[in-house]
Formats: structure tokens, sequence, C-alpha cells
């Protein structure tokens, strides 16, 4: 009887408005998660009762069903928190985290550190990103990122970079150098800092006197306290030692025709590494096959323009902060800043048929794809943001209005039950 079929008919509305209802309930209980995507509910029609059998037209239908529930995937707003962990997926993209329950992804960036060191999400996934070397050299190996340099060891000077201007019009040979007054016997004095094999700072003083044939002598002493060296005749340890020995030459227009080291015993004292090897170098000279850039001889004032070494102390974390292609970055004490690691972005073809696991976490399904890791900013994924959190994507207003439409369309459908309950009521009453 058609009368039974239209009650089953409201039933199927009452089942899928109700469905609906959930999916305004479920995004405005979510309207504070971060990163949360809002889901919208998409009825499709039950198939007909054809009136005509095969040729079609004057059909009967059914009902309504659920067809799908897919996410709204729009970019949520972006809040500025201060929180060093804190990161924001600006674009596409999704954050790999590693769990108990195997890989999983997110748009949630509340990260912090947990206790052993390894970069979380707030229910405890490990987010994914490539490895960084000693250097601070980020590779292409992936895996857990974690802090496991609170410390950074100290590194020995190498390399000593002096650009300078020796002063053409100093008279050569106008002064002979005394080890033991060297102030006073050099035409120019600068210092620059070295560090030994366990990080101690030295301070090295060059004194240069110039020679003949535009020929600069150039000494590099240290305090005689700091390096192992024998005593004086009477005994007693010099003020300062002399640690190297070299000498620069110019061309007749001032540039730098070549450079070289004559001698070099850089043994400091405290267990450091003896005969360390440090390369003084002024430039690029034209001997060598340069262009004489770098320090130069001319006419003006003897004076340092820059000067730079590679050593450093050994030195504990100040900040850690993210840039926006995600990679992690620690300043230390020494003045050092290392790179990490770098979080990596997985991007998906068809990211609304990831499958929702609660936690914040979606799974790869089969519809969504094989994910496309990579760096942030790169291959359309999304960039990231420092100290910020995406929130969620609910409008609480529309949501509002969607609640007032699917009410009253339930109110609708039960009106179509209960009529047809007095329908069959009336059929019923036809015999007495």
């Amino acid at each position: 009887m058609s009368i039974l079929s239209s009650m089953w008919t409201g039933v199927s509305g009452l089942q899928a408005q109700g469905e609906g209802l959930n999916v305004v309930a479920d995004n405005i209980a979510n309207s504070n998660t971060t990163g949360f995507k809002a889901s919208r509910a998409e009825f499709h029609d039950i198939m007909s009762r054809s009136l005509k059998g095969i040729e079609g037209g004057n059909q009967l239908g059914r009902g309504v069903s659920v067809g799908a529930i897919n996410p709204i995937l729009i970019q949520g707003n972006i809040d500025r928190t201060e929180r060093g962990t804190d990161v924001a997926i600006n674009g596409d993209g999704y954050l790999q985290v590693k769990g108990t329950e195997g890989v999983s992804y997110t748009r949630d960036g509340a990260l912090k550190f947990d206790k052993s060191g390894y970069l979380v999400t707030n229910s405890g996934q490990r987010v994914q990103g490539y490895q960084a070397d000693e250097k601070g050299k980020i590779e292409t190996r992936v895996g857990d990122l974690r802090f496991p340099r609170a410390l950074v060891n100290a590194s020995a000077t190498k390399n000593v970079n002096l650009e300078l201007n020796l002063d053409s019009r100093i008279v050569a040979d106008s002064k002979v150098f005394d080890a033991k007054n060297p102030y006073k016997t050099s035409d120019f004095a600068t210092a620059a800092e070295i560090f030994d094999s366990q990080g101690n700072k030295h301070v090295m003083n060059l004194f240069f006197n110039k020679g003949i044939d535009r020929t600069w002598t150039y000494r590099g002493m240290v305090d005689g306290k700091e390096v192992e060296i024998p005593a004086g005749e009477d005994g007693k340890i010099p003020e300062l030692a002399q640690v190297t020995e070299g000498k620069v030459t110019f061309t007749e227009d001032g540039r730098l025709q070549s450079q070289e080291t004559i001698s070099s015993a850089y043994n400091f004292k405290g267990g450091a590494k003896q005969d360390q090897q440090i390369s003084i170098s002024f430039g690029d000279p034209i001997a060598t096959g340069g262009k004489g850039e770098g320090t130069k001889q001319y006419g003006k004032e003897s004076d340092v323009i820059r000067w730079t070494q590679d050593g450093f102390a050994a030195g504990t974390v100040t900040n850690l902060s993210f840039n926006d292609e995600g990679v992690l970055t620690a300043s230390y004490t020494n003045g050092q800043v290392l790179d990490l690691g770098q979080i990596l972005l997985a991007k998906f073809e068809n990211p609304e048929a990831l499958f929702k696991q609660g936690g914040n976490l979606f799974k790869q399904s089969r519809d969504s794809g094989q994910p496309s890791l990579g760096a942030a900013r790169m291959s359309g994924r999304g960039s990231i943001m420092a100290k910020s959190i995406e929130k969620s994507t609910v409008d609480i207003a529309s949501e509002f209005v969607t609640m007032i439409t699917n009410q009253r369309a339930f109110q609708a459908n039960a009106k179509t039950v209960s009529t047809s309950d007095e329908l069959l009521s009336e059929v019923i009453q036809m015999k007495r």
C-alpha cells in the first residue's frame, strides 16, 4: 500500500536529517579544535519505483539517504601564539607523525618536546622530518625529529681570514722587531681570537713590520702562560710567546701578490691538541691565480677592515625557532646557529578521502592516494608559519543556519509519518 511506503519514506527523511544534525553538532563541538576542518552532509535520493517499468517516466521516490559526509578543506585562520614549537600550515599539506598506531597525518601544529627530546604532538605522536648532520646540514634522511644537542661541541680554529690595509707610506725596515717589546718595534698591530681543541679562547696579537720590495713580515703572539714553551734565560715565562710567522707581498698598485707561512707552533696548555694547524689568509693572492683581492697596501693609515675565524667554544641552547620552510634552528651561547632538522609535509591528491581516526589524526585510505612527501613550499606544498597555530574552519553562524534547516526538514518528515499514520487509522476504522 502506498500509504505504508510514504511512512517509510518519511522515516528515511528522519534518519537522514538526524545524521545531518549530527554533522552540525560535531562541527560546533570542534569550533575551537586546532586544525579542524568543518564537514558537510550531502544527501542522495533513494532509487525510485517506476510506474511504467523500463519505459521511464512516472517514477515514485522512496526517500533520502546521506550520500557522503565531506570535509570542507579551506584554510583556517592562523593565530600567533609566541610559543616556539607551535607551527601552522599555510596552504596544502599535512604533518606526518608516527606513533603506536603507525604513520598518521595531522594539521594540528601544537607541538612540544617530550622528555626524550623528540618533537611530538599533544597525543605523543613523533613528528617526521629530514635529519641534520653534526654540522647542521639538512640531509634527505627521514626520521623522528629530535633535539639531541643541548650542548654543542667545541671546535678548534682551522682558518683565520684577515682583510687589512697596510700603510704604504711607512719606511721599509724603519723598525727592528723585538719580541720583548713588540708594540713599539712593529709598524702595525692588531689581534684576532682563536680557539684550541677544547674550545678555550686565546687572543693572538699580530705584529707587522714593513720590509723592502713591498714585503711585510707578520708575527702572531699569544700569552706566554697559555702555550708550552721553555722558560727564558732568566727562568721566566715571556709575557708574549710567538706561535706563527709569515710574509705578505704586494704589487706596485697595492694588490695582494703573495702570502706564505714561515713557521707555526700552536701548542696550547690544558690538554689541548699540540701542533694545532691554523691557516692565516690575507685574501686571494695573484701568485696562486687569484685577483689580488683582500688585504691591500695603500697610502692610508693601517687598519683592519674585517676578520673572521671558524672556531668556537662549547655552548648551550638559548633559543629554538622554525622558519617558513619548517627548518628547526637552535641558537647557542657561543654564537653558533645550527639546523637540527626540517619538518616534512605530506600532500595527497584526494585529501577529502583521508580516514579520520580521532585525536586530530588522519590515516591514508585507498581513495586518498599515496602521500607526496617533501619540504614546505616545494611542489605545491604550503608554507610553515612559526609560533602560530591554525584555527578551526567552523563558522558558528553558518552551522546555526544549517541546524535550523535540518530541524525544519526533520519536523516536516515527522509530519509525513504522522499524517500517514492518521490515514492508516482511517482505513482501519472502515470495518466496524
